[in-house]
């Protein structure tokens, strides 16, 4: 009875593995990375074999985000993560033009932009603004309800300098909707500490970084691991002092 229940469920796994599509294979790897850095190597190398053989948006659109999460996280070198960020452009872009209604196509394409310019440095990379801040308004126009949609406007108006028509104001305000939006996403509230400790609200930081500390159900646990609690813990202690 045993060995039939063992075969029956072992059966089912390998149903359900080969019914999975390219893109529910590589979401599932991305949700484990913070168990398993490789996940993306492999989430990657999958969707890129996938897109060599079908050109689908749905693929390009999520191979766009695991690049961005490659670049972000894996690449050890400068040089890797431009390439990363510009891979992930390129299909975002590409997706963008298949699907120009689609919110997620041309939230990765932005990112991916928008990325690349910050490591490639902000003085260097204004020439990407005005496309990036035309995508961030086809986005919010598309799904105005996009928690990361918010949270790269904000930090495009608080990167970007006040001439280059940066606006920590602005900025304050995307940060705060995302929020309202979906207050677990905790990346909002690393960025508008960030922009708390610029402007000497240091009291203000410390609540938004403890927070983020504290949280107990983040809306995605992979990067409040790897990236926002480790970032938090950082700015913490760089204001524990300041008044």
């Amino acid at each position: 009875m045993f060995a039939r229940v063992l075969l029956v469920a072992l059966l089912t796994v390998a149903v359900t593995a080969e019914a999975q599509t390219p893109v529910e294979s590589a979401r599932a790897l991305v949700q484990r990375y913070h168990l398993d850095p490789t996940a993306l190597d492999r989430a990657r190398d999958l969707l890129e074999a996938a897109l060599a053989k079908d050109s689908q948006v749905e693929t390009m659109i999520m191979l766009s985000y695991v690049h961005f999460l490659w670049a972000d996280t894996r690449a050890t070198t400068v040089e890797d993560k431009l390439a990363g960020y510009e891979r992930g452009r390129e299909l975002g872009e590409r997706a963008v033009e298949l699907a120009p209604r689609s919110a997620e196509a041309h939230l990765w394409y932005a990112i991916n932009m928008g990325r690349w310019g910050q490591t490639k440095g902000i003085m260097r990379s204004l020439f990407l603004l005005p496309t990036v801040k035309r995508e961030i308004e086809t986005i919010l126009t598309l799904d105005p309800r996009s928690a990361r949609g918010h949270a790269l406007a904000g930090t495009v108006y608080m990167e970007v300098p006040r001439l280059a028509g940066g606006d920590r104001a602005k900025a304050q305000e995307y940060f705060k909707k995302g929020l309202e939006i979906d207050p677990r996403f905790t990346v909002l509230r690393v960025d508008l500490a960030r922009l708390y400790i610029g402007d000497g609200r240091y009291a203000e930081a410390r609540k938004e970084l403890t927070r983020v500390l504290e949280e107990r159900a983040p809306r995605i646990v992979a990067d409040w691991t790897v990236k926002d609690v480790p970032r938090a813990r950082a700015l913490l202690e760089s204001v524990r002092d300041k008044r």
